[in-house]
């Protein structure tokens, strides 16, 4: 069984909500849509207070390279445009509209039937992902037509989707393959004409036969894909670790997946820029799955981008009496939310609700020197060393000893048994270190 040959651990996987179907979620009252949804420099707001919009409208453009167009996801009147308190727990600037009705504007195709034909060249199919403001859906939300604007000198020669979903709890890349299966597979086709590559591999764990085999079924009709069965480890779906496990290509120290000749996108992407290409829908809405082992009814919803994150929870049940945090994404690599008062967002891929007791951080004792989170580091770096150069604030050295290679996975903090921070420490050096370089490429 292929998977990638270092480090990795072995969570128990909770995909409590994979047999609910999904959803669509109602129209919420109001919406507040911030302007940074993506990796990259925030949009820059079109609008005014007092505006009149209607869905997929644009309401912030682009403003750089790197990042990514905000439509609206409802129908209504803007009322106000100010700082907003969003998932990172900081307010940020966003755009507030009260719905009315739900007018959608007229060039997006509502309809349900499928469209095969792709007719737009490789050049219009990027132009339209960042019209239509098309971004990663497997979380870090990079804007998508960056990923296929291939540098000069680089050259595409293979398409990894991922299809892993290794996180526990979550569930919504599952529900999307095995519930549009065919409306993912011509997304594929699509991110394939537009990066000129004859292959493609859907990678996806063993712990998803049913969406193997939906999906496999589905090749018989798209030639160039095939769906690849990966080992259940987590991080499988981390790029470095899909692209190895795959075609056994190592990206290299500091590199991305496009120098090893290879470009990697969600299964959730490739809908949306099927959504895109074919239908002219802005990506205004996602599948959220809403899950935890006391919550009352998990559930995969199609959401509208901008509905607060609390009336998700109250549909399935509200918040349980036990409830210690609600994570913002899986528990591996997700942030916990101070406040619900927030709304869903780009890179909103699930809300688990952790009973207190496995909510609370154990004390922390000193390192026993065991090893084991080297042993477990899919990037085969020292957890360990890295926490104490954090902690030194040493950052020649954490530069020296690649500390911008971490992926933040979570794998070192969760096999510690002397319950070190490990990943507080190292997050925290990776963002003085990239000050550094960024401030030192500055002179």
């Amino acid at each position: 069984m292929k998977t990638f040959p270092k480090g990795g651990v072995h969570p128990p996987e909770n995909k409590i909500a994979s047999g609910a179907g999904i959803e669509t979620f109602a129209l919420p009252k109001s919406v507040v849509i911030p302007v940074a949804q993506h990796i990259g420099a925030p949009a820059t707001v079109i609008v005014q207070k007092n505006d009149l919009v209607k869905v997929g409208q644009i309401i912030a453009q682009s403003s750089g390279f790197v990042s990514a167009n905000i439509h609206s996801p409802v129908s209504g009147k803007v009322t106000k445009v100010d700082n907003f308190l969003d998932t990172s727990g900081y307010k940020r600037k966003a755009i507030a509209i009260e719905v009315e009705g739900d007018e959608w504007i007229d060039s997006i195709d509502q309809s349900e039937q499928l469209v095969t034909d792709i007719s737009l060249s490789a050049d219009e199919i990027v132009a339209r992902t960042l019209e239509m403001g098309i971004v990663g859906l497997g979380g870090a939300t990079f804007p998508s037509h960056v990923k296929l604007s291939i540098p000069k000198g680089k050259k595409a020669e293979v398409l990894l989707i991922n299809g892993i979903e290794c996180e526990p709890y979550l569930t919504s890349d599952h529900r999307m393959m095995l519930e549009k299966g065919e409306q993912v597979m011509v997304g594929v086709q699509i991110l394939m004409k537009a990066l000129g590559v004859d292959h493609a591999f859907i990678g996806i764990e063993k712990n998803k036969p049913d969406a193997i085999i939906h999906l496999t079924k589905l090749t018989a009709d798209f030639p160039g894909i095939k769906v690849i069965s990966l080992k259940v480890k987590y991080p499988q779906g981390g790029e470095k670790q899909l692209i190895k496990a795959i075609v056994d290509r190592e990206v290299p120290s500091g590199g991305l997946p496009i120098d090893v000749g290879a470009v990697v996108h969600n299964v959730g992407t490739a809908f949306a820029v099927y959504e895109a290409v074919q239908k002219n829908k802005p990506l205004i809405e996602r599948i959220v799955t809403i899950t935890g082992k006391n919550v009352k009814k998990p559930a995969n919803f199609r959401v509208r981008l901008g509905t607060p994150v609390a009336d998700l929870v109250e549909a399935c049940g509200g918040v349980p009496d036990n409830t210690g945090k609600i994570i913002n994404g899986g528990p591996m690599m997700g942030k916990a939310l101070a406040n619900l008062d927030v709304p869903v967002t780009k890179g909103t891929s699930g809300l688990v609700l952790v009973p207190e007791p496995e909510s609370r951080r154990k004390p922390v004792m000193n390192c026993i020197r065991c090893g084991k989170c080297t042993q477990v580091c899919p990037m085969g770096l020292e957890p360990y060393l890295l926490m104490t150069y954090a902690e030194l604030k040493r950052f020649d050295d954490l530069e020296r000893d690649q500390v911008l290679d971490c992926i933040e996975c979570g794998s070192c903090s969760y096999t510690c048994p002397a319950n070190r921070p490990l990943l507080d420490y190292i997050r925290l050096g990776k963002n003085n270190v990239s000050q550094i370089i960024r401030s030192r490429n500055k002179k």
